[in-house]
């Protein structure tokens, strides 16, 4: 008798999506970075704006963990991602990247890179949404960055809850975008910190984002075995 081999379980990761294609790239340089450690096929996909649709690709591919890189919860990790989940139950769906220390230690390692000195006021700037949860979120990957930074360390917001980068930087800051990838917020998030002494790059293909990709997805594989 024929046996049927069942194909791997695949890595999905799922970005926002932007109209700049080196951001894009980003999730691309992390999810085949991961894959690579984990043995596993994989797939990047984006929400919106780019190519593979995330909604597309875990409707037609095979038993799938799908972990999101968003930095905190918001309206496509409540609602989106959810509501696109076949009815099969073949793919899982992990949480959120951040807030996270291994995120912390990499803003650390962007803002060094930048020229910050260790200890230097920072203002934390991220995206932003409506949803109290991510706020909740962001405070959180605030205070993770303080102590990581080792110096005091303020949140502003792009969009939604929170004060305006206008509000909050001050004279000699040094700025860390808490982004993943160059695009639409973070052109603003450079345009709008006034003032600012030094602006880090975007968090980016750093090796402990894909050391984070690895824990979540084997947490993930780990829980679908013994379901």
């Amino acid at each position: 008798m024929r046996t049927l081999v069942r194909p791997a379980t695949r890595l999905v990761t799922v970005a926002h999506g932007t109209r700049h294609a080196a951001g894009n790239e980003v999730a691309v340089q992390l999810t085949l970075a991961a894959a690579a450690r984990l043995g596993l096929p994989a797939t990047a996909s984006y929400v919106e704006l780019c190519s593979p649709l995330y909604a597309d690709v875990v409707a037609s591919g095979p038993s799938s963990v799908v972990v999101p890189l968003l930095l905190s919860t918001g309206y496509h990790v409540r609602h989106d991602l959810p509501a696109a989940l076949p009815d099969s139950g073949d793919v899982v769906l992990g949480r959120p990247l951040g807030p996270d220390p291994l995120l912390a230690s990499a803003q650390v390692d962007r803002l060094l890179d930048a020229g910050a000195r260790p200890g230097q006021p920072v203002t934390m700037v991220a995206a932003g949404s409506n949803d109290p949860l991510a706020m909740r979120d962001l405070l959180r990957a605030r205070d993770l960055l303080a102590g990581a930074w080792g110096g005091p360390v303020s949140l502003a917001t792009l969009a939604g809850q929170g004060l305006r980068p206008a509000d909050v930087v001050r004279p000699g800051d040094a700025i860390s975008p808490y982004l993943l990838a160059d695009g639409f917020f973070a052109s603003r998030a450079r345009r709008e910190s006034l003032g600012a002494a030094v602006v880090a790059d975007v968090i980016g293909p750093h090796p402990l984002v894909v050391d984070l990709i690895v824990q979540r997805a084997t947490a993930l594989l780990q829980a679908r075995r013994t379901a």
